[in-house]
């Protein structure tokens, strides 16, 4: 596997800190957590109430609006934030298909510009 020079330093961060043996054993445990994420977002059904917190880099807009817009039928709220000198927050309360707001946090999730993607379920 590759990864980005900044993303490594950050898991040796991680690994360090976290008592990790070794990156693989890091690896290992980001995978099960994911799992485990993925697990929890597709038991979801019938009608959902959540927040969806994306956070960004301000140049990378362009997925943001793209998702909003398919989404436009369950996004009750958005709220746009700039945090830092580059970095965008992102807020969209949500309520609708249980199914509908999993699909759209995967969606913000397969993007590789987004920094984070986190689903609260309210």
């Amino acid at each position: 596997m590759s990864f980005p020079d900044q993303m490594i330093k950050e898991m040796d961060e991680v690994q360090t800190d976290g008592g990790f043996t070794g990156r693989s054993e890091l690896v290992r445990a980001a995978i099960r957590l994911l799992l485990e994420d993925s697990r929890e977002k597709d038991a979801l059904n019938g009608r959902a109430n959540a927040i969806i917190v994306v956070t960004h880099d301000e140049s990378d807009e362009a997925p943001i609006t793209k998702v909003k817009h398919e989404f436009d039928e369950i996004v009750k709220t958005h709220i746009h934030s700039k945090i830092g000198q580059t970095n965008c927050v992102e807020l969209f309360l949500v309520e609708g298909d249980a199914k509908r707001v999993t699909k759209m946090t995967k969606e913000f999730q397969r993007e590789d510009k987004m920094k984070s993607v986190k689903l609260i379920v309210i």
